[in-house]
C-alpha cells in the first residue's frame, strides 16, 4: 500500500487560489474557504495529465464510464443503488441547489434551512424569489441537535415547499444518524415537503459515525427527495466544477433539467468528468488515508484547545474538516473578530454570522492542511487572545 504525505507544505500563493490569493498580504494564514491544502489523489492527477497531453479541449460528452463510476461508488461504499437515469450532471452543488429551487418552487414559496448552515443556501433561496424559514439547531454540550417540534411547525406552513438538508452538516460538523434522518423525513413527508439534501461532504466522516444517504433510507424517502453530490470536497477538486443531482421522480428531473439549462449550468468540462471517474475508480486508498490524517488533525486541534484555549470550546467534529469554535467569551461580534484576526494575528477564519445569525459569536476553522500549518494558526490565535487580555 502506498503511503501519501499530507504533511508536505505546498506553496499556493500565485496559483490564483481564491483561498490564498484573495489578500495581497502573504503573511496572512488562510484557514477559511473550504478547500484543502493537499494535492489531490495521484490517480486523478495522472488522469488529468493524460487528458491535457491530448491537446484538444472541445465540448464534452459525458460517457457511460462516468455514470458507472458514480453508481458503483455509492453502491460499494454506501449501499445506495442509484439508477444512472436518475443522474443529472452540472457544474457544482450550489448551481444544482439553485436550479432545484427554481424548478420545484414558485415565487413566494418558503424554504426551510437548519441554521447555522452553509451560507450559499441563503442566496440560492433569495435569488429564486423564495423566503427563508429557519429551523434553528439547538447547541448544547458542544454539539447540535435538531428541534423537531419547531421543524414540525415550520413544515406545516402552507407556503413551505422545500427543506434544504445539509448531510453531513456544515458548519456544525454533525453526521446525522439514521434516527435523526428518519424523523426529518417523516415530518417532511407528512407535510408534503421536498427534502433537497446537500451531501457534498459525504465521504469526510470519522470513525464511530456513518454517512447515510437520505434517499437510501426507504422508497418513500427516495421519492420525496433530491440529492446533490460531488467529489469536489473529498478529493480537493472544487475548481474542476462537477456535481450530480440525483432525482428519482421523472417529472422533477425534467423540471430540474430545464432550470439547469435556463441557468446555463448544463455543460461541464472534460477535466471534471475525467477527474470524477478517476476519483471514484482509483482514489479510495488515498481518501482513506486523508480521512485518518484529518481525524488526527482534529484530535490535535482539540488537545491544543483543551490545554490552552479553555474559554473557546469547539463543537464535536463527526464529519467535514470544518471546526466550529465558540468565541462568545470575547464578546466581540464575529465579523469584527474576523477583521481583527486578519489585521492583528494574520489569521483568516470565517465569521460565524456567514452561516446565519445563529452563528453569532462563533468562528469556523478549516483544518484541511498540513498539521504544522494548523498548529501555526492555533498559535496565532492563542497569541491574539493573550494580547487581548493584556
Amino acid at each position: 500500500m502506498k503511503t501519501y504525505n499530507f504533511d508536505e507544505i505546498i506553496p499556493r500563493h500565485g496559483s490564483d487560489s481564491y483561498k490564498w490569493d484573495s489578500t495581497t498580504n502573504q503573511d496572512v494564514l488562510p484557514m477559511w474557504v473550504a478547500d484543502m491544502d493537499f494535492r489531490t489523489a495521484p490517480p486523478i492527477i495522472e488522469e488529468l495529465q493524460q487528458r491535457v497531453s491530448h491537446g484538444i479541449f472541445g465540448y464534452t460528452r459525458v460517457p457511460d464510464a462516468y455514470y458507472n463510476a458514480v453508481t458503483n461508488w455509492f453502491s460499494r461504499r454506501h449501499n445506495w443503488q442509484i439508477d444512472k437515469n436518475w443522474i443529472i450532471y452540472t457544474s457544482g452543488v450550489v448551481p444544482a441547489i439553485s436550479a432545484i429551487i427554481k424548478a420545484l418552487t414558485k415565487t413566494g414559496d418558503k424554504v426551510i434551512v437548519q441554521t447555522p448552515v452553509y451560507n450559499c443556501f441563503f442566496s440560492s433561496i433569495r435569488n429564486n424569489g423564495c423566503e427563508i424559514l429557519c429551523n434553528r439547531l439547538i447547541y448544547e454540550h458542544n454539539t447540535y441537535r435538531i428541534d423537531y417540534e419547531d421543524l414540525e411547525q415550520k413544515a406545516s406552513d402552507p407556503k413551505a415547499r422545500i427543506l434544504l438538508l445539509c448531510n453531513p452538516h456544515n458548519p456544525a460538523g454533525r453526521v446525522w444518524t439514521i434516527n435523526e434522518l428518519k424523523r426529518i423525513g417523516e415530518i417532511c413527508i407528512r407535510h408534503g415537503i421536498i427534502v433537497v439534501s446537500d451531501e457534498i461532504h459525504c465521504e469526510l466522516v470519522y470513525p464511530g459515525h456513518r454517512y447515510i444517504p437520505f434517499a437510501s433510507i426507504s422508497e418513500d424517502f427516495l421519492h420525496q427527495s433530491v440529492t446533490c453530490l460531488s467529489p469536489s470536497k473529498s478529493f480537493n477538486i472544487a475548481g474542476l466544477q462537477i456535481a450530480n443531482i440525483i432525482s428519482f421522480d421523472e417529472n422533477w428531473r425534467k423540471k430540474i433539467d430545464k432550470a439547469i439549462n435556463i441557468n446555463e449550468v448544463c455543460d461541464v468540462n472534460p477535466f471534471g468528468v475525467r477527474a470524477t471517474i478517476a476519483a471514484y475508480n482509483k482514489g479510495e486508498e488515498w481518501l482513506q488515508q486523508l480521512i485518518s490524517y484529518l481525524k488526527a488533525n482534529y484530535d490535535c486541534f482539540k488537545d491544543f484547545c483543551d490545554k490552552n484555549l479553555t474559554d473557546f470550546p469547539i463543537a464535536k467534529l463527526e464529519g467535514t474538516y470544518l471546526v466550529w469554535m465558540d468565541c462568545r467569551k470575547l464578546d466581540i461580534p464575529s465579523e469584527e473578530l474576523e477583521r481583527q484576526l486578519i489585521k492583528e494575528a494574520k489569521l483568516w477564519l470565517n465569521a460565524g454570522t456567514m452561516y446565519g445569525q445563529d452563528g453569532e459569536g462563533f468562528m469556523r476553522w478549516n483544518i484541511a492542511c498540513p498539521r504544522a500549518r494548523m498548529l501555526e494558526g492555533l498559535e496565532r490565535f492563542y497569541k491574539f487572545i493573550n494580547q487581548s487580555k493584556a
